[in-house]
């Protein structure tokens, strides 16, 4: 699942809420969720935890997933 995918769903003002949890602003994310941009190792972790590993460390960042050690 990819964030825009995951954000389908859920409730409207769940975006910020999320950017405030991870803290990123929420252009930001808006351009995670367009890939735009694409997040670092570190805040790709943060959005697979805060997600409860619904997005994925992989699909977020599949090129440097690989070489990856959890």
């Amino acid at each position: 699942m990819n964030l825009k995918q995951y954000f389908k769903n859920q409730p409207l003002g769940s975006k910020k809420a999320f950017a405030e949890k991870v803290k990123i602003t929420p252009t930001y994310l808006g351009l995670l969720i367009r890939r735009a941009r694409r997040p670092s190792i570190l805040m790709a972790q943060k959005i697979e935890a805060a997600t409860d590993h619904k997005v994925t460390v992989r699909e977020l960042r599949p090129d440097i997933a690989s070489a990856f050690k959890r």
